[in-house]
């Protein structure tokens, strides 16, 4: 637009000058008067031209300035809304990830009460299974136990020697030693003192002697919460040991019998790494996104989630996945 406004005036100024010349320029005297006249008349045309082509630019131009100087206005307007638009829909992301938060915060206790009421129906299952066993085993009678005097008649109690009354069942005799029929008690270890020690034996390598006293924990205490930790550390043995399907099975019993426990979810973790590394990788990517979702806030579920990705694997599967 400048251009043309330079050319217009270029073109005007020309026009004048060559009147200008024209006007100063000698007239013969045999110069005929009409054709300069003619001629005069011809250039004051031409500088009318020009201005008028040089008003209908001014006034394009500046109809061309306002539409330019509209547009901008429309564009910042509208830059401004974009600019809201975008604001609201961060609170809004914001608000919901705040949402998901709780939620996510919410299952998880869930998932923890649900896991500590299945521990507590497993031990109180133990309990019952263990009354069961109790009760039929006073209810069976003791065999026969063959010492002299014995007529093998019901009801019939061998004689006792030298005189004296017939020992209770499960006596001991005069030399101090258990008589004959009478079951062997084992006495349970210290339950504190046997965990610390296993924890200890466990740290120093010494995993032959350590599983034995996890074992003696999970076997003496079955319903105490240091079992499932104690079963937890047996499956670290075996997993430090590479016996990966032991590993696993160990796992599964701090997952089933003592999920609340608080090495649960590294158990899981655990787990998942024995499944991929005994080429079950389908198995491990569901226990991945299993401890994902029973453990979401845990250190745990955040490193399955960086495993994931970095196996180009969905958190979330797609439906039929």
């Amino acid at each position: 637009m400048k251009i043309a406004r330079k050319t217009v005036r270029s073109g005007a100024a020309a026009a004048a000058l060559l009147g200008a010349l024209l006007l100063m320029t000698p007239t013969p005297a045999h110069a005929v008067p009409k054709e300069i006249i003619a001629l005069q008349t011809q250039v004051q045309q031409l500088m009318d031209m020009v201005q008028r082509l040089q008003s209908t630019v001014d006034s394009r131009f500046g109809v061309l300035q306002h539409m330019v100087e509209q547009t901008a206005d429309e564009t910042n307007q509208m830059t401004q809304v974009v600019n809201d638009l975008q604001q609201k829909v961060n609170n809004q992301g914001n608000g919901v990830s705040g949402k998901i938060d709780a939620v996510s915060g919410q299952v998880q206790s869930l998932n923890d009460s649900i896991d500590e009421l299945k521990s507590r129906i497993a031990k109180v299952d133990k309990q019952l299974q263990d009354m069961q066993s109790q009760l039929q085993n006073i209810q069976t009678p003791p065999p026969a136990t063959g010492l002299p005097g014995d007529t093998g008649q019901p009801g019939s109690q061998p004689a006792a020697q030298g005189g004296q009354p017939n020992a209770p069942s499960g006596g001991v005799a005069p030399d101090g030693k258990p008589m004959a029929g009478t079951p062997a008690v084992n006495a349970a270890p210290p339950l504190q003192a046997t965990f610390q020690a296993g924890l200890r034996d466990f740290n120093a390598a010494k995993y032959s002697v350590a599983e034995s006293e996890f074992s003696d924990v999970v076997h003496y205490y079955p319903m105490d919460d240091l079992s499932g930790s104690a079963q937890f550390y047996l499956g670290e043995i075996a997993y430090r040991q590479k016996k990966y399907e032991d590993a696993i099975k160990a796992y599964n019993g701090v997952l089933e019998g003592f999920s609340g426990n608080v090495n649960a979810p590294t158990a899981q973790l655990h787990k998942a790494d024995c499944l991929f590394k005994t080429d079950k990788r389908q198995a491990g990517i569901q226990e991945l996104r299993s401890l994902i979702h029973r453990y979401p806030q845990t250190t745990e579920a955040a490193h399955a989630r960086t495993k994931l990705n970095g196996m180009g694997v969905r958190i979330n599967p797609r439906s039929g996945e």
